[in-house]
C-alpha cells in the first residue's frame, strides 16, 4: 500500500475510534454517486466541476425546460395560459431535437400562411 493512503487509512480510523464521523450529513444513508459512465473519463473531473457549480449541460437544461412546461400545461386552467406553454413546449422540443426532428405540422402552417400573404399582395399590386 501506497505510504500516503496508509496514513490515510490510519487517520481515518483513528477518527472513526474516536466518534469523531458519527455525525456527518447522510451518516448510516447509502453515497449518492454519479452515474458517470457515459462520461467520457477525459471529461469526467471537467464535467463534476460544473455541476458541483451549478452548471448544467445545454441539452439537460432544456429537458429541464420541458418537464417545467409540461407541468405547467397539466395544471392550468386558463386556456390562453393552457395555448402558450403548449407553444413554449414545442419550441423547447424542437431545440432539443434540432432541423432534423422539426414537426411538419408548424412547417406547413408556415407555408399556408407565406403563401397567403404572397396571393394577398399579388392581388393588391393587380388593382
Amino acid at each position: 500500500m501506497d505510504p500516503v493512503d496508509a496514513i490515510a487509512e490510519r487517520r481515518i480510523r483513528e477518527a472513526l475510534e474516536r466518534g469523531e464521523l458519527d455525525d456527518l450529513p447522510g451518516a448510516g444513508r447509502p453515497l449518492e454517486l454519479d452515474d458517470d459512465a457515459h462520461v467520457p473519463s477525459e471529461l469526467r473531473a471537467a464535467y463534476r466541476l460544473l455541476k458541483n457549480a451549478g452548471f448544467l449541460p445545454p441539452e439537460v437544461e432544456l429537458r429541464r425546460e420541458i418537464g417545467e412546461a409540461q407541468a405547467l400545461i397539466d395544471v392550468s386552467t386558463e386556456p390562453e395560459e393552457r395555448n402558450r406553454a403548449q407553444r413554449r413546449l414545442e419550441l423547447l422540443r424542437q431545440r432539443l431535437c434540432g432541423d432534423a426532428h422539426r414537426d411538419l405540422r408548424l412547417d406547413e402552417q408556415y407555408y399556408q400562411e407565406v403563401c397567403a400573404r404572397l396571393d394577398t399582395q399579388q392581388g393588391g399590386d393587380q388593382t
